[in-house]
Parts: structure tokens; sequence; C-alpha cells
């Protein structure tokens, strides 16, 4: 399967909005050449071994936020602080441009829509290797 980029580097603490929103996410802020949107891919992490990620590039502007990050909500695991922890993805597929959404209540619309797709696609790519 096509890697479209790895990215390494430790997991980072920042607002705690996807977690507030339902999708508790794995945050770096390590640079990357990847277009800002959302990508399906495959995350190490801790005991996680090339597990299904849902992974965010850019800034989450409705949010309100400024600050560009990689963001990943890795399917189906506890939701448990990962700070300090390695975290290597592997980028495999664009799904969608970021953008910024009118209200929340959007955003979390979005949210499940990606999920759906990305669990349909991982069912048809289980694994980055």
């Amino acid at each position: 399967m096509n890697i479209l980029e790895s990215i390494i580097g430790k997991v980072e603490r920042f607002a705690g909005n996807g977690r507030k929103l339902g999708y508790p996410t794995a945050n770096l802020s390590v640079a990357t050449k990847l277009d800002d949107g959302v990508y399906f891919g495959f995350a190490n992490l801790a005991k996680y071994l090339n597990h299904p990620a849902l992974i965010f590039v850019g800034t989450p502007t409705t949010m309100g936020d400024k600050v560009r990050r990689i963001e990943a909500y890795l399917l189906d695991i506890p939701d448990k602080d990962f700070y300090g922890e390695n975290l290597e993805l592997k980028v495999n597929h664009y799904h969608r441009a970021n953008k910024t959404f009118n209200n929340i209540q959007e955003l979390k619309v979005a949210m499940k829509t990606d999920e759906i797709v990305g669990r349909e696609w991982f069912s048809q790519h289980k694994s980055s290797q």
C-alpha cells in the first residue's frame, strides 16, 4: 500500500478539544509536507501497532485554534493520555480538505462522516505494510 508520508514525534498536549468532541486524539507538532485535511492511515502508539487512525493535518479553526498540528484518532481504543509517548503515523489516503465549519454541530457531523468513510476504507485496507 502506498504511504504518502511517515510522521514520527512525541505526543503533545493541546486544548483537549478532540476529547470534548468525542474523538480523543494524539497530537504532534512536527513538520509535514502534507496538505491540510483529513487522512486515513495507521499508527504505532504504545501497544497499538499498525492501528487504524483518522489523521487531521492543519489548524482547527472551527475550535478557534491558530496552531497547525497533526492529530491522530486511533479507532476503538480506550481514551487515555499518551503525552510524551512516541507516535508513528503512516499516512496512506487523503480523504478531504480542511475547512472551517459554521458551528460545532457541523464539525461533529463532518467528523462522524469521516469516521464512517474511514471505517469503510479500513475494511478494505487492513495494514500499511
